[in-house]
Formats: C-alpha cells, structure tokens, sequence
C-alpha cells in the first residue's frame, strides 16, 4: 500500500509542482505564475509525461488569464508543440542539461513578441527579469522534478 501511494506521488508530483508555481505568482518573483512554465515545457517536450500537454493547455489558459493575455501562452505553447512534433533532426529528450537551450529560445521569443506589441521601458526591464528569472530557474526546477520522479 505504502509504495502504491509513493508511486501515485510520484506521478502527480509535475503536475502538483505546476499547480503551485501558478499559484505562488507574485508581481515581482513570478509574474503571473509564469514560473509554472518551466514544468509545463519539461514535462511536455524534454521528458514527457502522459496527459501532460492536455494539462498544459490549461495551465496556459490561466497564466494567459492572470497575465491578462487572450489566448497568447495558449497560442505559443501550441506552436511550440507543433514545430516540436514536426521536427526531425532536433530531439529535445537527448539535449545536454534538459534541453535548456531551447527553453531559453521559446521563452526569449515568447516574450520577444510581447515587447514588441507593447513595448515600453518598465515593459523591457520586466521581459529581462522574467527571462533571466526563468533561465535560471529551470535547473534546478528541473533536476528536482527528475529527482522526485526518479527518471
């Protein structure tokens, strides 16, 4: 019984983990739970887990509902999705140190995109802070969900 629970918790752990870093959000440390993308990528495109891109859509649903977004999250995890099953030369489950090159390219573009639409100086410092506070996050988020699910 007690290793069924364990493995249970195990199972549920990316999903919890993604759960609570959208509800920590925080004006300054996590804008808007944007923290919980660092599990939604891991978790859907460098080690997959099972129902997790369902789940993901609507995470993405409420990071685009708390950062006043319609559809955006949503939109540039589902194109992320797309190109990411059409590839073939690229294999995000084999890249050195859990892909984090290309979590830094999809998160430097997705917020690329929004400064261009609306750019301003306090929007410009606040797309560095998000992107550095994220890159520099996804180790060790990362390391800790492989280590709980013991991948």
């Amino acid at each position: 019984m007690k290793e069924k629970i364990i493995e249970f918790l195990r199972a549920a752990f990316p999903f919890l983990l993604t759960i609570g870093l959208w509800r920590l959000s925080d004006p300054f440390w996590n804008p808007a739970g944007v923290l919980a993308i660092i599990p939604i990528f891991v978790c859907s495109f460098v080690r997959p887990v099972n129902w997790f891109p369902i789940f993901s859509i609507l995470m993405c649903l409420v990071i685009d509902y708390k950062f006043e977004t319609v559809c955006y999250w949503i939109a540039m995890y589902c194109l992320f999705f797309a190109i990411n099953g059409f590839q073939s030369f690229i294999d995000l489950t084999r890249m050195d140190k859990y892909a984090i090159l290309m979590f830094m390219i999809f998160c430097g573009v997705v917020l690329l995109i929004q400064l261009i639409v609306n750019f301003t100086f306090a929007n410009c410092v606040r797309a560095v802070w998000i992107f550095s506070w994220c890159s520099a996050l996804y180790l060790p988020i990362t390391m800790l969900i492989q280590r709980v699910r013991n991948d």
